[in-house]
């Protein structure tokens, strides 16, 4: 078992030059692009000490994520399951890790910062015309930003059609989470829940 930094570095090779350097304190004109073109990112969070850390996707249209400079981030909150364990852990520690993903790109851009919830009228209303104006905006404080390599996306294929999997491979979302919680009811066909979210999501972007 590994537990010390020195038994773990024992076991690769010091990490390159360029792989130390390339990262910033801010968001230079190619991480502003990269996030303009993203329309889904995974926001990381943790609780606190002794609290589970959490991962949750966002998404949205190309760009719903707001550059706000070089060292700010805006990304407005949508409609969920309402648990709030993004917005209940950043309350109780600020720290974020953001990693934003770019269809057709192997490349991935990750940042990390400081986070505070915002529902002032002055950060909900940029999204005003865009989408459903949103209760509150996620401000990041960006601190650390750098470009990620395309081998964890070559390894995997994500964006290669041939290695898509077919969803009938799983049960659909309600038929595993009424085995798991042991409900009786009926559960909700896979067509009727995509015809919910659809709707949702149109009501949600305004369109």
């Amino acid at each position: 078992m590994i537990t010390t930094e020195a038994q773990l570095r024992a076991l690769y090779a010091a990490p390159g030059e360029r792989a130390l350097a390339k990262q910033l304190d801010h968001l230079d004109r190619h991480c502003q692009r990269f996030i303009a073109l993203s329309p889904l990112c995974v926001l990381a969070s943790g609780g606190g000490a002794g609290e589970m850390l959490d991962a949750s996707p966002r998404g949205g249209r190309p760009g719903f994520v707001k550059a706000a400079g070089a060292h700010r981030l805006l990304l407005p909150d949508a409609g969920g399951n309402n648990r709030l364990d993004t917005l209940t852990n950043l309350l109780r520690d600020p720290r974020v890790g953001l990693l934003f993903f770019v269809p057709g790109v192997d490349e991935t851009l990750r940042v990390n910062g400081t986070a505070h919830l915002r529902e002032e009228a002055e950060f909900t209303g940029q999204f005003a015309g865009e989408r459903q104006e949103p209760k509150l905006v996620i401000e990041v404080q960006v601190r650390e930003a750098y470009l990620h390599c395309a081998k964890a996306l070559m390894r995997s294929r994500l964006w290669d059609v041939q290695a898509q999997v077919e969803r009938g491979a799983l049960p659909t979302l309600n038929e595993m989470i009424h085995e798991q919680i042991g409900l009786a009811a009926t559960p909700e066909t896979q067509a009727d829940m995509l015809a919910r979210y659809t709707r949702q999501i149109v009501d949600e972007q305004g369109v």
